[in-house]
């Protein structure tokens, strides 16, 4: 008789949240009230899915396709570079932390449209 796997706690979604911060030299958003909200995302994707999906994306539940939005994104390390927060902006910059900017603004998608769901027309500014 195969056991059903236990599910993960929102706990242990913080946990992640911070190893994965400190283990790629950014900071989780320091505004627990917008982090719980991702924080619940990634933890009600990782119980259906068995990993942490982006929540601010769709994907196709299917590890393989959804590899490169598996938290922290494969474009995660580019977007806080660029604009100190990645997609979710659930992690930030160190510089942008430290400004005390905690604020998530909207940036470009760099996810190719071919892996995610039809979206803007190209000249659109979400396109």
């Amino acid at each position: 008789m195969a056991m059903k796997k236990k599910d993960r706690t929102l706990q242990q979604t913080e946990l992640f949240i911070q190893n994965a911060a400190k283990r790629n030299g950014w900071v989780a958003n320091p505004d627990e009230s917008f982090r719980r909200i991702l924080a619940e995302g990634l933890t009600t994707n990782v119980n259906r899915h068995g990993y942490y999906l982006c929540p601010c994306r769709d994907g196709e539940g299917d590890r393989r396709a959804d590899g490169d939005i598996v938290c922290p994104c494969i474009y995660a390390t580019a977007d806080i570079e660029e604009y100190g927060q990645c997609f979710c902006g659930l992690f930030l910059s160190k510089e942008k932390a430290a400004l005390g900017i905690v604020e998530v603004n909207q940036i470009p998608e760099r996810r190719p449209r071919s892996k995610s769901e039809p979206g803007p027309e190209p000249g659109h500014p979400r396109g």
